[in-house]
């Protein structure tokens, strides 16, 4: 908690006195109001790589969470691959077969 959130009663107020799920039920509706094409990494992907790639740089190898445990990267790997696959079975039309995207 910063010294901001705490008044001289030394309990918080505002957003730091809600609980979790109702802060994080906030900062969705924050993600949500913006339209996903006015999202800056939505439109320049090379912007969102550099931003990643600084972040993890920031991190000492050693204090890396995935560099410590693969197990970790590949499970986070997969989930990110099955949430993928399925926002792109549920942007495609209901008539049109699943393998629609392969080419005979």
């Amino acid at each position: 908690m910063s010294k901001d959130t705490i008044r001289q009663t030394g309990r918080p107020r505002g957003f730091a006195a809600m609980d979790s799920e109702r802060q994080r039920a906030i900062a969705r509706k924050g993600g949500e109001s913006v339209p996903k094409e006015k999202r800056s990494f939505a439109r320049n992907p090379a912007l969102a790589i550099a931003a990643g790639r600084k972040g993890g740089q920031s991190v000492a190898p050693e204090q890396r969470s995935f560099s410590k445990n693969p197990t970790l990267a590949a499970e986070a790997g997969r989930k990110g691959g099955e949430v993928t696959q399925e926002a792109a079975r549920k942007s495609r039309s209901p008539h049109e077969p699943e393998d629609a995207d392969e080419k005979i």
